[in-house]
């Protein structure tokens, strides 16, 4: 497993790694009752101390998702408060899993362009265009459009996890999701450090997202490259 980074927009590590091993329950690949590996292999793994793993595991407990043995171990308790920031992102490396991570390469407030779906209120909208990654692996190019009604984010305030933006700046909450799945062609804007090429086919993912009014108030688009992830998603 690769290790958890802490760049300015990032997550704290210890945070990161509750979310690591939040999303692997709320996917199913911890399940109810299974026992963690030792806290000092878990680390090493993680490339942290053996501190910041316990401070994530305390967190995690505190939700009721960790239950800590004396002398047994640490053991998974699904029923807790799974509301990870990421339990709707539905890309997982190709072997499963992996901590989401996103680069900004560009933040704008512009007029919504024509090629857009309906949605929100107004006719200008933040746009955002992102390198995402699953733990150290590029595997996607996204593009975000935040209706301007919603509010304005900036780089300075923006965290790595969108969802968890709103929240803090703009008080909202992403409450429910439409995605649909498809095959596009990698736009001209994608960076060099994305293997696949601008015109390539890939895998495509549009997202329409809403808070608690009617309308959406964020449309979303997605280029992964099904060589190193795949879109999952579980009924339970």
């Amino acid at each position: 497993m690769s290790q958890p980074q802490n760049t300015p927009h990032a997550l704290p590590i210890y945070v990161q790694i509750a979310e690591l091993l939040t999303r692997d329950i709320v996917s199913g690949r911890l399940i109810d009752g299974e026992r963690l590996k030792p806290e000092r292999d878990m680390a090493s793994e993680l490339g942290v101390s053996v501190g910041t793993l316990r401070k994530a595991l305390r967190d995690m407990g505190e939700k009721g998702l960790i239950e800590s043995v004396q002398g047994s171990g640490n053991y998974v308790r699904a029923g807790g408060d799974t509301g990870t920031v990421y339990a709707m992102f539905r890309l997982e490396l190709l072997d499963g899993g992996g901590l989401p991570r996103a680069q900004v390469l560009s933040l704008d407030h512009m007029d919504k362009p024509a090629d857009l779906p309906p949605f929100g209120t107004s006719q200008r909208a933040t746009r955002i265009r992102r390198l995402r990654t699953l733990n150290d692996t590029i595997m996607a190019v996204e593009e975000i459009w935040l209706d301007a009604d919603a509010g304005l984010i900036s780089n300075t305030t923006m965290s790595e996890s969108l969802y968890a933006t709103y929240r803090k700046e703009l008080g909202l909450w992403i409450q429910r999701a439409e995605d649909r799945v498809s095959l596009g062609s990698v736009p001209g804007w994608a960076p060099a450090a994305y293997a696949p090429r601008p015109g390539q086919t890939v895998g495509y993912i549009e997202r329409l997202s809403w808070a608690d009014s009617a309308d959406a108030i964020e449309f979303s688009r997605t280029w992964f490259d099904p060589a190193r992830a795949v879109y999952v998603q579980r009924l339970k």
